[in-house]
């Protein structure tokens, strides 16, 4: 069995791997490279692999005045979960999100209930549903309030 390997996105090759995994599980809003590349600069982006198969991501987003909270979102793909990928993404963005002394903040899309289940069990609770324009499927705001 392969051992998860995580990587900060850091050229094509892992940014491709990385929107590979985000827009599997974010359908509704998928990335194209671009995007991609360009929230790699402004955030910090890893990707996990089992051997050579991308099969989670994650980001964590630093508060900025506009959004004074840090956001750490960690994605895995269906057929790997359950399997403490997602709290290994997770733990090592909570982590990085801590430092900045903010409060702690993450987003499920509602669809996804393996997600919204994941993040209650780490401590978050909902504090609001938001559709984006032109969705039907809203995105659930989550506040870390316990751990």
């Amino acid at each position: 069995m392969s051992e998860l390997v995580i990587h900060q996105v850091d050229g094509d090759a892992l940014a491709a791997d990385w929107q590979l995994v985000h827009n599997a599980v974010i359908p509704t809003d998928p990335l194209s490279l671009e995007q991609v590349r360009e929230r790699s600069g402004r955030y910090h982006l890893e990707v996990a692999h089992l051997g050579d198969a991308a099969i989670g991501c994650s980001t964590v987003r630093p508060p900025t005045e506009e959004e004074p909270v840090a956001m750490v979102i960690s994605r895995v793909l269906p057929a790997h979960r359950r399997r403490g990928h997602g709290r290994t993404l997770y733990l090592r963005g909570l982590a990085r999100a801590r430092a900045f002394g903010a409060p702690i903040e993450t987003v499920v899309l509602a669809s996804n209930t393996e997600g919204l289940q994941f993040a209650a069990a780490q401590g978050f609770t909902e504090v609001e549903r938001y559709l984006l324009d032109g969705d039907t499927v809203p995105y659930v705001a989550l506040r870390l309030t316990a751990g």
